[in-house]
Formats: C-alpha cells, sequence, structure tokens
C-alpha cells in the first residue's frame, strides 16, 4: 500500500492551484482507484559514457534525492512513490511519481514543482552563502499533458561542482519528476538525452 505523506498548510500550492482555477480540496466522492504508474527502467535513462545504470526497487514515499529543490512541504496528502538509479561512478538519477485525486489537482502540483525547480537556484544562495548556482529552461516538451525540463549548477567556494537536469510532467491525475546528475557543469549537461528520457517517463506512466 502507498505511504500517505501528510503536511501542513497549501502555502505555496494553493496559490498555483487558485491561479488555474483550481481547488485542492478532495472530492465529495472517493476518488477511483488508478494503477499503478510504470517507472523508467535503468536502460531508459541517459546513457553513461563508462558505467551501466542499475535500478533500485520502486518504494513508498518521497526520496531525499530531490529534496534540495522539490518537496512535500505545503502539498496535500498524495501516494509517492520513487525509484533511484546509479551507476558505479558519479551519476544518479530518481524519479518521482505523484498520484492526485483529479486532473485539476495534478496540473496545479505539475506548475508548483516546476517553480519550485525555476527558483531553486536563487534559494540555494539564499541559504548557502558559500555556494553560487544557476538555472537554465530547456523548454516544454509536447508529450502527454506536457513535460518541462530544466538544468541546474551549483558551484562552492572551495571548488565542488555539480549539475543536475530536472524535469516535471503530467499524464491525466499523476504527476512524474525526473532527476539526473553529476560532478561537471552546463557543458557535461546531456539534454538531448535527458529530453528524451523524460519523454519516456511521461508517456509510460500508463
Amino acid at each position: 500500500m502507498s505511504m500517505r505523506i501528510r503536511t501542513g498548510a497549501l502555502t505555496a500550492l494553493t496559490l498555483a492551484a487558485l491561479a488555474a482555477g483550481t481547488v485542492l480540496t478532495a472530492p465529495a466522492g472517493a476518488a477511483p482507484k488508478a494503477a499503478a504508474p510504470t517507472f523508467l527502467s535503468a536502460s531508459q535513462l541517459p546513457p553513461h559514457p563508462t558505467s551501466s545504470w542499475t535500478a533500485g526497487p520502486v518504494t513508498d514515499g518521497f526520496p531525499e534525492a530531490l529534496g534540495l529543490c522539490v518537496s512535500t512541504e505545503g502539498v496535500p496528502a498524495y501516494d509517492y512513490r520513487h525509484r533511484e538509479f546509479r551507476t558505479d561512478l558519479d551519476t544518479g538519477a530518481v524519479q518521482l511519481t505523484v498520484v492526485t485525486d483529479t486532473a485539476a489537482q495534478a496540473k496545479a502540483l505539475a506548475i508548483h514543482y516546476d517553480d519550485l525547480i525555476r527558483t531553486c537556484a536563487d534559494r540555494i544562495e539564499e541559504s548557502s552563502p558559500d555556494v553560487e548556482a544557476e538555472s537554465r529552461d530547456y523548454g516544454k516538451l509536447p508529450v502527454e499533458e506536457g513535460a518541462r525540463v530544466r538544468g541546474l549548477h551549483t558551484e562552492t567556494s572551495w571548488g565542488a561542482t555539480d549539475i543536475a537536469l530536472l524535469s516535471v510532467g503530467r499524464d491525466g491525475r499523476t504527476v512524474t519528476v525526473v532527476k539526473w546528475g553529476q560532478l561537471g557543469d552546463f557543458t557535461d549537461a546531456p539534454v538531448a538525452a535527458f529530453k528524451k528520457t523524460t519523454r519516456t517517463a511521461v508517456s509510460k506512466l500508463y
């Protein structure tokens, strides 16, 4: 059974829902139980030049690997599941799926998550003076109800540098977030391959 993560106030997600003309309360009748979303396989991640991907099990709950930019704060109780991926070197990835009660709620949640990713660089710099962060928008993808890809680069004052690609997509009342990351900068980001991964992630949810 999927674990329910319960949080407090609706905060930014409520504002996003109101902007979309949506109320983030469950309908009077219980929503029908949807089939569990399907996750990416290891072979569908951007190819690593020297190491194969290994996929972990699909696990209930919200992944810590997304905590830097995406969280459950201000989000109603939904079904969270995730799958983590790794290589033998410095590259890792994670996919989150969130099943909401309605398509309108999923639309609001996708907007909220994308906004968190868009503003993540600013929040990192505000909370960590020793870190410089930069984000880039790699655009929308026409898959199901849509997806968007963004990049995030961070560099510490002692020289550590990391690059991540993140995407948010939606199919009906389900939202998926995919993150790829490794040591490096924007020149090391496999944007085209990650866009393909994102399209696959959204299209294979159901």
